[in-house]
């Protein structure tokens, strides 16, 4: 399913206790070790015992289906995406413990609510030694609380917009005229006072029409705070692609995956495509629920070696943003899901009342 984030649904054909055994075993194996994984040390970590034979002939039922696969020059085997997949859609949902959950909040608490949701990205990379990354909410459905001018040049002026959310952008816009900072001020002071509970996308059409109307009156205050206005706002949509927080790659890189050169280039060009990586998580934030992607599942031969996990947050007018992993297909999903899971609830907890 291209370009689609994966549901908590079993894929694939239907099977056995006995495979589902041998699979999780494998799986649980290789996140462990980053290592092929042989028929011994799967006969140690299952709950059953099995007869060598049973547990190999199990192995290559796997690796006939599809879920697992034999590395060049490898004696042990690893799980392919589809295998992955597999076990995660068949893995119980797991929850954190009272005191970790405690130490997470302590932790988001330490943040002003302007910096929380990059805190939360922080924590993630932290908590899994993966890539944590945020996005803000779509810019559509931001509600704007706070406008300032400032001016930069002699031809050009920095408008400040924050949202009730926190948000804050920075679209620097051309400005030749030579209104000094206290006319800005007073631009600015008119501005704000037509927020109201208007969305951007709102503020941005008003304002645009109101421009083209007061265009033959433009020194008069209302005239101009509506066509630097209606600059300012047009000028928004391209800071769609910062929206993303991705606070350090440092832990990641600390991944045996990641030994190899090639690897990293992979991972950098991949986290370089923001937009790819935004539209992703833009139908991962319409389903409203916890998802998990795996390899071509990403849509991008380019991401086939890494795996994404993601929820939402939701706004207190329903604006929605989303927090998450990206790492090596190789990660303790059971783990990573219950913390993007947990932090996200926090999030919609903290922002959203």
């Amino acid at each position: 399913m291209t370009g689609e984030l994966a549901q908590r649904e079993p894929t694939g054909a239907p099977l056995t206790a006995r495979q589902e055994a041998v699979l999780r075993a494998v799986v649980l194996a290789y996140v462990g070790d980053a290592t092929p994984v042989g028929s011994r040390t799967v006969s140690q970590l299952l709950s059953r015992p099995l007869s060598a034979a049973s547990v190999r002939n199990t192995m290559a039922e796997l690796a006939e289906l599809g879920l697992i696969e034999k590395p060049h020059r490898s004696a042990g085997r690893i799980p392919t995406a589809e295998g992955l997949r597999a076990f995660v859609a068949r893995a119980p949902q797991r929850t954190l413990g009272r005191y970790e959950r405690r130490a997470l909040e302590s932790e988001l608490n330490e943040s002003t609510p302007d910096g929380l949701i990059e805190r939360a990205s922080r924590v993630l990379s932290d908590r899994t030694r993966q890539l944590g990354f945020a996005t803000s909410p779509r810019l559509e459905r931001l509600v704007l609380r706070h406008v300032s001018l400032v001016r930069l040049s002699s031809e050009a002026v920095l408008a400040i917009l924050v949202s009730e959310s926190g948000v804050t952008l920075r679209p620097v816009i051309a400005h030749p005229r030579q209104d000094t900072q206290p006319e800005l001020d007073r631009i600015a002071g008119v501005l704000n006072e037509r927020l109201g509970e208007r969305t951007l996308a709102e503020l941005r059409e008003e304002l645009a029409h109101e421009a083209r109307q007061l265009r033959s009156d433009a020194r008069g205050l209302v005239a101009r705070a509506a066509i630097l206005g209606a600059r300012a706002l047009a000028a928004t949509e391209p800071e769609r692609i910062d929206l993303l927080v991705l606070p350090t790659r440092l832990t990641l890189l600390e991944q045996p995956e990641f030994r190899d050169p090639e690897r990293v280039r992979e991972l950098f060009a991949a986290v370089a495509d923001r937009e790819r990586l935004l539209r992703i998580l833009d139908q991962m934030i319409e389903t409203g629920t916890l998802q998990v992607a795996v390899g071509d599942e990403l849509g991008e031969p380019g991401w086939r070696s890494f795996a994404l996990v993601a929820a939402p947050y939701v706004l207190e007018r329903g604006e929605r943003g989303a927090i998450g992993v990206i790492g090596p297909r190789r990660m303790d999903y059971p783990r990573v899901m219950a913390l993007v899971d947990y932090l996200s609830a926090v999030v919609t907890e903290k922002l959203g009342a």
